[in-house]
């Protein structure tokens, strides 16, 4: 694992399909899934495939910007909260940019309005590229790497 990167428990992060330049994100090593904060979020059909639109708020609280996004589903399934309450989420499949690196992990989306931060980093997209030391913050560049806004 010599090759394993150490990060910091928040990082920025780019969401490059989506359109997503830098996000805010806590990388948690308890949570087995990763979660997206979606403002909304319907279904539509699309080839005879299940896709989902919806929009996502970045940016300081000044200066907020919404992102209209659209991404096929992957999944449906019940994802068990901290707090022990079972909800049924949908997930996509999307690439992610952080630390240099680029690799495709499932989100689920979801309402994390109340949380401080709008995209959570699970385990499973961790594992075997990152560590995480608690001690540190943004230990990666505030500004992502050239690439990070086109899909």
């Amino acid at each position: 694992m010599a090759d394993v990167i150490t990060l910091g428990w928040r990082e920025r992060l780019a969401l490059p399909q989506l359109g997503i330049v830098s996000l805010k994100a806590k990388l948690d090593t308890g949570a087995r899934s990763s979660s997206l904060h979606v403002d909304a979020l319907e279904t539509f059909m699309r080839d005879q495939a299940t896709w989902l639109r919806f929009s996502v708020s970045v940016g300081r609280r000044g200066a907020r910007q919404v992102i209209d996004c659209e991404a096929p589903a992957s999944d449906r399934r019940v994802v068990t909260d901290t707090g022990g309450r079972r909800t049924e989420r949908w997930f996509i499949h999307t690439d992610v940019m952080l630390a240099g690196q680029r690799f495709g992990i499932d989100i689920n989306l979801t309402d994390r309005r109340h949380m401080l931060f709008p995209m959570l980093l699970g385990r499973t997209a961790l594992f075997g590229r990152f560590a995480v030391d608690p001690a540190l913050s943004h230990t990666q560049s505030r500004r992502l790497p050239a690439g990070a806004d086109h899909a």
